[in-house]
């Protein structure tokens, strides 16, 4: 990590200094003390190292180099505050002597939130020549933290974090929390005796319930489990396991599938998504197409950097770096795609903040480029280390863990409200269950949500076996088509507008599939026609496609594709215009190599209404195109 090898090396560098014995100071019981300090570093004894200087400084108050080296010793064990007073006793002492005081003051003061005096101290620091560019562009990051910092504690954001309480935190850590698509399910990292297992907990009646163990298929008792990524409907969970003998490196990702009320063996990702270096923190698209991650493997920008990679037909492609407006020569963690696949949050310590690492969102722009992150602001960011940061798929509420908090002991999980301006695009899900219409049984059956506008699939997956249900979320400003289908039933078909959509409601469907059986009638939702015209739009291609698959799956089956409008208009006209449409899905699939033989239409115009034709939602449900099974 390039901010952990230029700490370390600042640190070092004061170890020698006056390596020829000219010390500010010629006491010898100081200077015993002092060679004593730098022998106790050379094999790691810091305490020990702590001590003497500290006896060196009693034997003179003013041995600069003992405060130096105190002073670095001091923060390297993360003890920032003291670290920061022996710095200034040098300054005071001798204001030259070390420039590379003013660097280290700087840096830790930005960890204490001193940035006023961080500021001053490097700005002093770039005053010196012949300073290298590695410690110039370390100095100019850190002075953008100290700007970004004193303009946001100007303008605080509205943050109410509130404790998720007794069914999900304990005395041990708890973090890592991510929801369903739904928000029923949440799956979160406890770690008892320092081995890190999942627990999920259901919420019923809006109340979480108490926490209970995912799964021995999962959880092991001799590694860690971590930093997991669930889809939206709950069924694959993808997590981070370290060390473990099926692994390719010290880190890798791993996916397992649920079963039932349990789950599969998780198995590893494999090339090339996981390598032998390290790629950690999964976080899965709500397509589940694209799989985010972090790796330190060569091809980045600087220490660990998030990269994504798409599953296609011949598996996972090679990963891609997301790029300069994402990464940083320092380090980017912890990504989190929401489930509008569109918005990104992660942590990064490169980009300017408050200290130590902050969160961050971007969103693609229209391109499908992400755009420049935005700090989520002070006090969500404070000088501190913030990460692991996810997001209800409504938007809403965002989970974080933390240990500063007074909570139930160690690090528990909050949530808090998003700011607007950090929100993501409007999203809503779609949770249904399949079932035999007859027997009422659930149904495995697949499931298939359209991009009416791009005719492309934006969920393809099965019901459960045992319960018949599925679930996926949609973003707004869309169009959907569903299509449910299963062998020896006709399938089902609906659609969606998410256009101008802005409430958030979820789309709740029992879905009926009937068995194909003489005289059984199909509403085909997804044919689409411009008014008073029978030229079949583009956007019905995939609906057309399911018909087609529907009639190769089942060669006997004969149907009568049937026309029918509402009661505006001429009635001959209308009686025409159905006609017309009829056979224009007839003509499309006749082409598409489905013999006339097993095909008629018809047009029946305004005779066989759904529903009385009394407004404008009843008069387009009357709108439509049916086939209707005439032999089997």
């Amino acid at each position: 990590m390039k901010i952990a090898f230029i700490s370390i090396f600042l640190i070092l560098s004061s170890f020698f200094v006056n390596a020829q014995g000219q010390y500010s100071t010629t006491n010898k019981q100081a200077i015993k003390h002092f060679a004593l300090a730098n022998q106790s570093m050379d094999d790691n004894l810091y305490d020990t190292a702590v001590e003497e200087l500290n006896k060196a400084i009693d034997a003179d108050s003013k041995f600069i180099e003992a405060h130096a080296l105190l002073a670095d010793v001091l923060r390297l064990g993360h003890h920032y505050k003291e670290s920061i007073e022996q710095y200034r006793i040098v300054i005071n002492l001798n204001p030259e002597f070390n420039r590379s005081v003013y660097l280290k003051i700087g840096d830790m003061e930005i960890s204490n939130s001193e940035y006023t005096q961080a500021q001053a101290h490097l700005q002093k620091y770039l005053t010196y020549p012949n300073i290298t560019d590695k410690n110039i562009y370390f100095a100019k990051k850190l002075l953008k933290d100290c700007d970004f910092s004193l303009e946001a504690l100007k303008h605080p954001v509205t943050f109410k974090p509130v404790n998720m309480g007794p069914a999900i935190n304990t005395g041990d850590d708890e973090y890592l929390a991510v929801a369903t698509g739904d928000g029923s399910t949440l799956i979160f990292t406890r770690k008892i005796a320092n081995n890190e297992d999942f627990y999920k907990s259901i919420k019923v009646d809006g109340k979480w319930q108490p926490a209970t163990y995912l799964s021995d298929k999962i959880n092991t008792p001799t590694y860690n489990e971590g930093a997991q990524s669930i889809t939206q409907d709950g069924k694959y969970l993808f997590f981070t396991g370290c060390n473990r003998p099926d692994g390719l490196g010290r880190c890798d990702i791993y996916i397992a599938q649920k079963k039932g009320d349990d789950w599969s063996k998780p198995y590893d990702l494999n090339p090339p998504i996981n390598t032998p270096g390290w790629e950690s923190q999964p976080s899965i698209s709500a397509d589940g197409h694209t799989l985010y991650f972090v790796s330190n493997r060569k091809g980045g920008y600087g220490g660990y950097d998030i990269w994504k990679s798409t599953v296609t037909d011949k598996g996972w492609s090679e990963p891609e770096n997301l790029g300069p407006n994402i990464n940083t020569a320092y380090d980017e963690q912890s990504p989190f795609i929401h489930a509008d696949d569109s918005t990104l949050y992660f942590c990064s310590n490169g980009w300017p903040g408050m200290g130590g690492k902050d969160l961050f969102v971007s969103h693609l722009d229209k391109d499908g480029k992400w755009q420049k992150p935005v700090n989520l602001g002070y006090p969500i960011n404070t000088n501190g280390d913030e990460n692991g940061l996810t997001v209800t798929a409504d938007g809403n509420l965002a989970f974080f863990s933390s240990n500063n908090l007074s909570g139930f002991g160690g690090f528990d999980i909050y949530t808090f409200e998003l700011p607007d301006n950090v929100k993501p695009h409007i999203v809503t899900y779609v949770k249904g269950v399949v079932t035999d219409a007859k027997t009422k049984q659930p149904l495995e059956a697949s499931v298939d949500i359209i991009d009416l506008q791009k005719n492309e699939s934006v969920y393809e997956d099965k019901s459960s076996a045992a319960h018949g249900d599925f679930l996926t979320t949609i973003k707004g400003g869309k169009n959907y088509g569903l299509n449910v289908s299963k062998s020896g039933y006709l399938f089902y078909s609906a659609n969606f507008s998410l256009l101008n959509y802005k409430d958030r409601e979820p789309f709740i469907l029992t879905i009926e599939l009937l068995p194909i059986e003489v005289g059984s009638k199909v509403v085909l939702n997804n044919i689409f026609f411009d008014t008073n015209k029978f030229d079949i739009k583009p956007d019905s291609k995939a609906e057309l496609q399911k018909l087609i698959e529907f009639l190769n799956l089942n060669t006997t089956v004969r149907i009568e594709i049937s026309g029918h409008t509402d009661d505006i208009g001429n009635e001959q006209s209308n009686q025409v215009l159905s006609q017309n449409r009829a056979k224009s899905v007839y003509q499309y699939l006749i082409e598409n190599k489905i013999s006339p033989q097993r095909l008629i239409f018809k047009g029946y115009g305004e005779t066989q209404p759904l529903v009385p034709n009394s407004s404008d939602a009843n008069r387009s449900k009357n709108r439509r195109t049916e086939f209707k099974i005439i032999a089997k």
